[in-house]
């Protein structure tokens, strides 16, 4: 049962030096200030999944991501662990992105390379953390998609249980393919490249898609353009003060219960 996969990646600043992010308030872009980009902490686990897939059932894995020229370095890294083949979605036209026009230009890359058994995405980002544009890209592509997963396998060649997390109970989904699974961040271990895959890697293909590759293939309907922009960004800094209540502990729990009362605290 060989399984045709595809990984959803993204390049993100280094969590480790989010001190040093900030957002321009003139401009409304976000200033990196130098920090080194990575692939994004969840889509590891996603490309993970499907490494391990790969071992156990054969196929090929193909992994996508959306963004400037130097979005191949996270593609390079992919193809290290194993993956087969890397996909950039690279046009000055993509810049700016909200979800639903992301989810857009990645289902039309999907749609120019050919079906898929399954579809593996990071459950979120670590820059924007919207936790959309999965459940986005399955409704364009107009397949099932089951979040928050932390466990699945296979019931037969076409069906998969997945266990899905909720706030307060894991749900049982069975789903057939095609299907996209968004997945949680401590769903496995990644594992780290080896000089064998780093030497393999440089042989493999990353292939580019443009914007015009990408308007061509539009469903009816539908269209690359952002429906969400930055209008006005205001700075509000939130003013503090402390006060030391000193005495007897019942009576300064008594004046500190009278003064949150006087506040409207409760």
């Amino acid at each position: 049962m060989p399984l045709n996969t595809l990984v959803c990646i993204k390049q993100v600043p280094d969590p480790q030096y989010s001190h040093r992010l900030f957002l321009n308030v003139q401009t409304g872009v976000g200033e990196r200030g130098g920090v080194p980009s990575i692939t994004n902490p969840h889509d590891r686990n996603a490309i993970e999944a499907a490494l391990s897939l790969k071992d156990t059932y054969g196929g090929k894995i193909t992994a996508i991501t959306m963004g400037p020229p130097a979005a191949r370095r996270v593609l390079e890294d992919a193809l290290a662990l194993g993956v087969d083949e890397g996909v950039i979605l690279c046009d000055h036209s993509f810049a700016g992105s909200d979800t639903l026009a992301t989810a857009r230009i990645i289902a039309s890359g999907v749609r120019i390379l050919g079906g898929f058994d399954l579809i593996l995405c990071g459950e979120a980002s670590s820059d924007s953390a919207t936790h959309q544009v999965p459940g986005q890209l399955a409704v364009v592509l107009d397949i099932p998609h089951v979040a928050s997963v932390q466990k699945f396998h296979f019931t037969d060649s076409q069906t998969l249980l997945t266990e899905r997390r909720t706030e307060t109970d894991i749900l049982l989904v069975e789903s057939s393919l095609p299907v996209l699974l968004a997945l949680c961040k401590g769903i496995n271990e990644p594992r780290l490249p080896t000089v064998a895959g780093i030497i393999a890697a440089a042989k493999k293909n990353i292939r580019e898609i443009c914007a015009t590759d990408c308007f061509g293939a539009l469903g009816e309907g539908e269209n690359c353009r952002s429906f969400s922009k930055v209008v006005e960004i205001k700075e509000k800094r939130a003013a503090k003060s402390a006060e030391i209540l000193a005495g007897e502990m019942r009576g300064v729990a008594r004046e500190l219960l009278q003064r949150l009362k006087a506040r409207g605290v409760f």
